[in-house]
């Protein structure tokens, strides 16, 4: 695992969305088996994908530490990935409710396809944690991201890396899952922004996030609009980036136009070094990680979260849910070494590898 820096910096602020029912209420049903466990728990962790890097990278590992450390060693992590499968997440939970977990912490294939899960974890005693996407159904606590910051940050670079020819041409807008609430979120934050200040040539909700979708939506893009009247194209995130950049290089464009991304993934952070991608979103996933394992390990034990939670989102099932939103950092080649190096989630070695080392030192890197 590599080091993480845990400094915990939350946002204070409500998520406001249509709802009914309460985190308080639901709550109120789910039975205390945990405290009886003392620190002998089992946390039950079900992450939704593996095509994106952080979730094997950082988020499992940072969880299985801090759930380590709150519970001097003893506290066990049940885990299981979805890989990117609704019905298969749900097994799962039914799985873990079988093996008589103390708490769930699920980040959700589908926020809406997990809400009966949830429903049967709550029946059977387990209490759950919503994790990076606020799942439906009656959860105790959910951490994430300012999500809706999210997309403003990156709509804010685009415009700043467009300038003054913002509107000289058209850019196209690769938005994430429609099974994923922070995509819709994502979306609307970048929308705000951009609105009235580009022309949005094409718009795409790509399919399962996979860069390989994003790859064939922009090419896709490319022979619609003509390839010299791109001039920026939003991405939601780096791996989607990733697909869209070589749909551009196999267009033939000498001069790539700005692309956004998000999770400072390595590639990402690479891709920004050598100029191909214009920036990534830094979300420091050690304190939504200790956010959650600190959450999960208070539920466990028969505890309430209000000493670990900062704020109250609604769900469109739960109103309530206590919560903890991190804020994020836009990542550009100008702040690489003051972000994802000082803090540990890479080291300039692994990001300045033969290919970029020219790139890095003039960035000074090494």
């Amino acid at each position: 695992m590599r080091r993480t820096a845990v400094a915990v910096a939350a946002g204070a602020m409500a998520v406001s969305l249509a709802a009914c029912g309460s985190a308080k209420e639901a709550g109120d049903k789910t039975k205390e088996t945990g405290a009886a466990a003392g620190d002998a728990i089992k946390v039950g962790l079900l992450l939704p994908e593996n095509q994106t890097a952080r979730y094997e990278k950082f988020d499992k590992p940072l969880i299985e530490k801090t759930v380590k450390d709150l519970t001097g060693g003893k506290g066990e992590v049940v885990y299981a990935n979805a890989k990117q499968d609704a019905t298969t997440q749900n097994s799962q939970v039914d799985t873990m409710i079988t093996n008589k977990v103390n708490v769930l912490i699920v980040d959700a294939v589908d926020s809406k396809a997990i809400a009966g899960s949830v429903k049967k974890a709550k029946d059977a005693g387990i209490p759950v944690v919503a994790y990076d996407r606020l799942a439906e159904g009656p959860i105790d606590a959910y951490t994430s991201f300012d999500n809706e910051e999210v997309g403003k940050v990156q709509g804010k670079a685009l415009l700043e890396a467009l300038g003054d020819k913002a509107k000289d041409g058209q850019i196209v807008m690769m938005n994430g899952s429609v099974t994923d609430p922070n995509a819709k979120l994502f979306k609307s934050g970048a929308h705000s922004v951009l609105d009235g200040k580009v022309n949005i040539g094409k718009e795409y909700d790509t399919v399962e996030w996979k860069p390989e979708n994003a790859n064939t939506n922009m090419a896709a893009a490319l022979s619609a609009l003509g390839k010299d009247k791109v001039i920026g194209v939003y991405s939601a995130n780096d791996g989607m980036a990733g697909g869209i950049i070589t749909a551009l290089k196999a267009a033939g464009l000498s001069t790539l136009p700005p692309v956004t991304g998000q999770d400072a993934e390595l590639a990402g952070v690479q891709r920004i070094v050598a100029g191909e991608q214009f920036m990534s979103v830094y979300k420091p996933y050690a304190p939504e990680a200790a956010a959650a394992a600190k959450m999960a390990v208070a539920l466990a034990k028969g505890e309430k979260v209000t000493g670990v939670t900062t704020s109250t989102v609604d769900s469109p099932t739960t109103k309530g849910v206590p919560s903890v939103l991190i804020p994020v950092v836009s990542l550009t080649k100008n702040n690489i070494k003051d972000t994802v190096i000082k803090d540990g989630v890479y080291t300039a070695d692994e990001i300045c590898t033969d290919k970029y080392a020219a790139a890095c030192a003039t960035l000074g890197l090494k």
